[in-house]
């Protein structure tokens, strides 16, 4: 059974697929671009206002996501990792929140150990379907397209509620 929305203190996503659509563009220097959506960035923030943590936990390391979170002031960025569990329990040790009072938004298989640790997991509505068939809540968005924006306000309209 998964945690209802209201419960939850904390939220951790995968980067692309989830933040971007999941393509990667590079220019004639080989420079990676993602596209990311602005509602996203909205949401960043908001939960920065709330002081509601956030984490982003990739297994790429790729300075523009770096760049556009940093931007966004989010602290905990976690790139290039390939173990997303352990550093999930780090993350939730860190802000005092229990793994069960925790969502975790994942698109692939490599998300697959994060998202069966936590109280709610979250699948895009475009993630593979081994991981919409592993999440307690599929999203109506695809990633690239609000994902993140969809939770959180269903979360702050549930803590409201």
């Amino acid at each position: 059974m998964s945690t209802p929305l209201a419960e939850l203190e904390l939220v951790a996503f995968d980067v692309d697929g989830v933040l971007t659509d999941g393509r990667i563009w590079f220019d004639e220097e080989g420079r990676e671009m993602h596209a990311f959506h602005v509602k996203d960035g909205m949401a960043i923030g908001l939960a920065g206002q709330r002081g509601f943590p956030l984490a982003a936990i990739s297994g790429r390391h790729a300075p523009g996501v770096k760049a556009r979170l940093t931007q966004l002031r989010m602290s905990e960025i976690h790139l290039g990792i390939m173990d997303k569990a352990s550093v999930l329990r780090d993350v939730c040790a860190r802000h005092g929140v229990a793994l069960g009072q925790t969502c975790f938004i994942g698109d692939d298989v490599n998300d697959l150990e994060a998202m069966a640790l936590v109280g709610l997991s979250v699948a895009p509505a475009d993630a593979i379907d081994e991981v919409r068939a592993a999440a307690d809540l599929v999203t109506e968005r695809c990633g690239g397209q609000g994902v993140l924006r969809e939770i959180l306000d269903a979360i702050v309209a549930a803590k409201r509620a």
